[in-house]
């Protein structure tokens, strides 16, 4: 049999092994059942696969399996029922055996997992979540990261992520914000690209390689009212511009796997979007990999969009317009079929996609090596070198907003600290959603970070009270936290959001902050997937809770952990030093810590435009020139603009040239700038290059950041930093649909934000 010899091109063996498949084969294997439900663990630790995937596996196959190690509570698996590491690769074996052992062919199983911020598995490393890596502009860091990621998750079998997200945000009111890198495509790309190379490595079939899939394709970020999944209004200009830009640049990277997003773009879903799925990233892009579906999302074309009748005319939309698999529904498995003898599809049709599946299990090497070794798992997942990886990844990621008076760094002999917040101690609070049951002393908080900074002495100088909690109006805790600050000299108020879900840790009794077990469901999940707000405030008495304890008249220090921006104005106003650490995943709290004591210096920059006001959105800092005039309540400047950042140190940017000042349509410039770290500690800057085009035969953008670098310098250290100007930087879409760079006047601004920094101008001849 052709498809079992190694030594013969991967479409030799497809062609060898689709020709010996039956239509249910087929089907088998474009379908994703939920993976944590294919097997049983008895009490002594024996797997067992269950007899309903048993079934299934008789019945036709199964091609991939969704989350069989994923833990949370909607997989009901915890810290009690679940796998350890080890456990985990030998649970994948076990299913992966028998599907090859009790199959005609021998098919292996293509493993997918959920790997945001780390593998949502029992024991995995926490990163931080996407917004802090994004807010690193790092993405050297960043692939370091996705390498780690990789090691760990194919370590237990795990062969496919559903990441990186690549959605570019244009309402923070989003609920999924807390999963993206920001607002700008440039930097989005930057990001899609690094993950990938971490991702997939040199090749998909090593050990430590994970196939990458980019989401959400497309413009699932721009949905109406920063409401999850709704309608998508914008233009095709608008769609290859920003939200396709990541896209593009991640599979020109090598990306193998695309999820299509649950929304529509101009009525066509983006499930059944031939120009999405065919035209463009397979014709215009090159694109060969596979197209899968976010889950549920074929439903949504009968139920939902309402473009199919019945679930044959979903499934034929689905797989007619460029889907190869459909994650954890059953449209595939119910409908193919008839879709199949009712002339909607064609074998053909049928076949594509089968074969696009194929190869890449080719390509995985899973024929050739299907199962894992639960010893590298063991040492792998969560190792030393992870986890310090992890608290780096938080500490770039960090923005320090505002510092009035010098209050930060704070003084590591100050007497007593109190540590006030329901986000001061809450482990679940600060790690984003898509994350996995944590065991005890697991993850660093806010308090904890803290207390292990100040030592011995911790017990008497580190005081701590919730407060209240992210929701509700309960202020029994006030009085607790009251006193706790009024004995302080400085206070650490840890306040913001939450997007941890119930994973039955009982609450926090307010009047101690003593954990409590009630049994009850306890969330005060306000960000994550479809939860979305109407407005961008701190919810519950959180903000009356700081009032209070401001009148004491001690220095305050704020750490919001959240995943999307807060508008307190009273806040900014107020309080004279503010920390934005979004969710900084298992190593948080002593990031937090290292950046408050000045062990490290702040070196975050935003990647969202924060506003004043909800009643300013959207508020991106890219938007057109043409973007009618102020309110009359407020003007349209932003409470922080996008990119930026302040540090413990002071840069000074000077002696700006660009070279050539004039260049042809396909040549390019060099732009230099001499930064210099003129302040009194060494520090990380993140130097911007925004563009403007001055007069153009379409309408552009105010401003468009199109380079950036991160550069480290001593205290008193001078350097020059070079960025090219070309094509890619300066080409717009032009009213025939086709790049072109036109002729005409660009000003190149290079400074430490999107508001700051110097300037010159730059001509493009035709």
């Amino acid at each position: 049999m052709n498809y079992k010899n190694a030594s013969l091109p991967i479409e030799r063996r497809v062609e060898d092994l689709l020709a010996r498949m039956t239509v249910e084969e087929k089907i088998g294997q474009l379908i994703q059942p939920f993976g944590w439900k294919a097997y049983t663990r008895s009490d002594d630790g024996t797997i067992r696969v269950t007899d309903e995937f048993k079934q299934q596996l008789a019945e036709g196959g199964i091609g991939s399996l969704y989350g069989t190690l994923r833990a949370d509570p909607w997989t009901e698996v915890t810290l009690e029922n679940g796998l350890s590491p080890r456990e985990g690769a030998e649970a994948v074996n076990v299913i992966q055996r028998y599907a090859i052992e009790h199959s005609r062919l021998g098919i292996p199983i293509l493993f997918g997992e959920e790997c945001s911020h780390g593998h949502m598995a029992i024991g995995a490393t926490v990163f931080p979540f996407p917004l802090t890596i994004g807010s690193t502009w790092n993405p050297e860091l960043f692939r370091s990261m996705c390498r780690a990621v990789a090691a760990e998750t194919r370590s237990q079998g795990g062969a496919a992520t559903y990441s990186p997200v690549l959605d570019v945000v244009r309402d923070p009111r989003w609920g999924r914000t807390e999963e993206t890198f920001g607002e700008d495509p440039h930097l989005v790309a930057e990001f899609a690209v690094a993950a990938v190379q971490g991702l997939q490595g040199d090749r998909l079939d090593a050990e430590d390689s994970l196939l990458a899939t980019l989401k959400h394709f497309a413009g699932y970020g721009a949905s109406e009212g920063g409401r999850n999944g709704a309608p998508v209004h914008m233009g095709l200009r608008e769609l290859h511009e920003i939200d396709l830009l990541p896209f593009r640049k991640a599979v020109e990277a090598g990306a193998q796997s695309v999820m299509t997003a649950y929304n529509e773009i101009d009525g066509v879903p983006c499930t059944s979007s031939r120009y999405l799925l065919h035209d463009v990233l397979r014709e215009a892009w090159g694109f060969d990999g596979f197209v899968i579906t976010d889950c549920g999302a074929i439903d949504m074309l009968k139920s939902g969009h309402n473009t199919a009748a019945s679930g044959e005319e979903a499934a034929a939309q689905a797989l007619t317009a460029g889907v190869d698999m459909e994650m954890s529904g059953s449209m595939f498995r119910v409908y193919l079929r008839q879709a199949l003898e009712q002339g909607h599809i064609t074998e053909d049709d049928l076949n594509t996609a089968v074969g696009r599946v194929l190869a890449m299990k080719f390509r995985l090497g899973l024929f050739d090596r299907p199962y894992t070794d639960p010893e590298r798992a063991e040492k792998v997942i969560g190792c030393e070198e992870h986890i310090e990886l992890a608290r780096r990844v938080a500490a770039e990621g960090i923005v320090l907003l505002k510092n009035e008076g010098n209050v930060l760094p704070l003084n590591p002999k100050t007497g007593k600290i109190a540590v006030i917040g329901p986000n001061a101690n809450a482990p679940y609070n600060q790690l984003g959603d898509y994350t996995s049951p944590q065991p005890p002393g697991q993850i660093i908080t806010v308090l904890e970070g803290i207390r292990r900074y100040i030592g011995e002495d911790a017990d008497t100088r580190v005081l701590y009270a919730p407060g209240c909690r992210i929701q509700g109006d309960s202020r029994e805790g006030f009085s607790h936290a009251l006193a706790c600050a009024a004995e302080a000299d400085v206070i650490v108020m840890a306040i913001g959001g939450s997007s941890a879900r119930d994973f039955g840790e009982g609450t926090i009794d307010l009047r101690t902050g003593a954990s409590v077990v009630t049994g009850l469901a306890q969330s005060d999940m306000e960000c994550g997937e479809g939860i979305d707000r109407s407005t961008l405030h701190l919810m519950g008495v959180q903000l009356e809770l700081l009032q209070e304890i401001h009148k004491l008249g001690k220095p305050v220090v704020v750490v919001y952990i959240n995943g999307r921006p807060i508008t307190e104005p009273w806040i900014d106003e107020h309080i004279p030093a503010i920390l934005e650490a979004w969710y900084p995943g298992q190593e948080g709290g002593s990031a937090i810590a290292d950046i408050l004591f000045g062990d490290v210096n702040p070196s975050g920059r935003l990647t969202l435009t924060i506003p004043k006001e909800v009643g300013q959105l959207p508020i991106n800092y890219n938007a057109k020139r043409t973007r009618g005039k102020r309110y009359l309540e407020t003007d349209l400047e932003p409470r922080y603009p996008f990119g930026y950042g302040l540090s413990y140190t002071d840069f000074h940017y000077g002696n700006l040239n660009v070279e050539p000042a004039v260049i042809p349509a396909d040549g390019s410039a060099a732009v230099r700038i001499v930064v210099t770290n003129s302040g009194p500690r060494d520090g990380a800057e993140v130097v911007q290059l925004y563009v403007s085009d001055l007069a153009a035969s379409v309408t552009r953008p105010e401003k468009a950041l199109k380079a950036f670098s991160k550069v480290f310098l001593k205290a008193g250290e001078s350097r020059e930093v070079t960025f090219t100007v070309g094509p890619e930087q300066l080409e717009l879409i032009g009213p025939d649909m086709k790049a072109v760079v036109e002729p005409g006047e660009f000003r190149i601004r290079v400074g430490p934000d999107s508001k700051r920094g110097e300037a010159v101008n730059l001509r493009v001849e035709g």
